[in-house]
């Protein structure tokens, strides 16, 4: 019987490499490459291959080229911002991200920032152990997320998640979607869905889950900053290019809002002269709300299930849609 071959392009640790191919059924072969190897070689270990599974690593159009018999590209991410669709369409190689595998770990983290952000951790962490004790906390300035208003923008996967954990500290969820949930849906999840300038005026904590497509790019921006409330934060685990950094450090300099919980910047790594870095009223991770010890398995699985779909004939789950097609 013959093998299906999957190359594996990553920027991974060699023992997350291995975890992530140990899901591979049987019948599958993976070859790992690390993806800061030349194109060349890159381009010569693809010419054979079925499928190519993709993390951390860049797809150049020579190398799609060369893919000649790759029936499918699995990300093992969710964004496919740096995928080229267009091109990929047009050699029809479907392109499918990991099924909202991390949803679970970004959800978790969106959270974790917004209650970071209210409850002032990283200032209280820094004082206490500098020997300043209750030094940032003076009694008006850390809160309670019971009876705030959250406003999510982008209602799928990591969104509902975000959703669901917000409603256990008794919060009212509303969201904006290009693709509304059914009224049903909507009554089931207890959100309620209102325009993208609403959200912006009403919510005490705005929460962004939105793909970067050209129409999400600075989807937060001067105008929306305008909107919100100056005791609102802003937390972005979704692109960094979501929100305008430039108006978003306005913003935050001025007052205009009270702070932001970023996992995402629109230049990463960030570099170290950014101005988000020295506010006190930020907190900063590095695109990291997905990464979990416990995502690896989720990851592969999917990966390796969708291929064996396609491998069998039918067709693949979470394809991602070009935007710009």
């Amino acid at each position: 019987m013959t093998q299906a071959k999957v190359v594996f392009l990553h920027g991974l640790t060699q023992p997350i490499v291995d975890l992530i191919t140990s899901c591979a059924p049987h019948g599958f072969s993976t070859i790992a490459l690390e993806g800061r190897l030349s194109e060349k070689e890159q381009m010569e270990a693809v010419k054979e291959a079925d499928f190519l599974m993709v993390y951390r690593a860049g797809l150049s159009g020579g190398l799609l080229g060369a893919a000649s018999k790759v029936r499918l590209v699995q990300l093992l991410a969710a964004g496919h911002d740096r995928m080229n669709l267009k091109l990929m369409g047009e050699l029809g190689i479907p392109c499918a991200n990991n099924g909202g595998a991390n949803s679970w770990a970004v959800a978790d983290h969106t959270v974790l920032l917004m209650l970071a952000l209210y409850r002032r951790l990283i200032l209280a962490d820094r004082a206490t152990r500098e020997g300043r004790w209750k030094a940032p906390i003076d009694g008006f300035n850390t809160f309670e997320m019971a009876g705030k208003l959250v406003g999510i923008v982008g209602i799928g996967n990591i969104g509902l998640k975000v959703s669901r954990r917000v409603q256990a500290f008794q919060v009212k969820v509303q969201y904006h979607d290009k693709y509304p949930l059914t009224p049903e849906r909507e009554r089931e999840v207890k959100v309620e869905r209102v325009s993208l300038e609403e959200l912006f005026r009403s919510s005490d904590i705005i929460s962004c889950h939105t793909p970067l497509t050209p129409e999400t790019h600075h989807l937060v921006n001067r105008e929306s900053l305008a909107l919100m409330k100056p005791t609102a934060v802003l937390i972005n685990t979704s692109r960094g290019a979501v929100i305008d950094e430039a108006a978003l450090i306005e913003a935050l300099e001025s007052g205009r809002i009270a702070g932001a919980g970023l996992d995402v910047f629109e230049k990463e790594p960030v570099e170290g002269d950014n101005p988000l870095l020295k506010m006190e009223n930020v907190i900063v991770t590095p695109h990291s709300a997905g990464t979990t010890w416990n995502t690896w398995c989720r990851r592969g699985e999917f990966a390796y299930q969708n291929m064996k779909r396609v491998w069998e004939g039918q067709p693949p789950l979470a394809v991602a849609q070009d935007y710009e097609g």
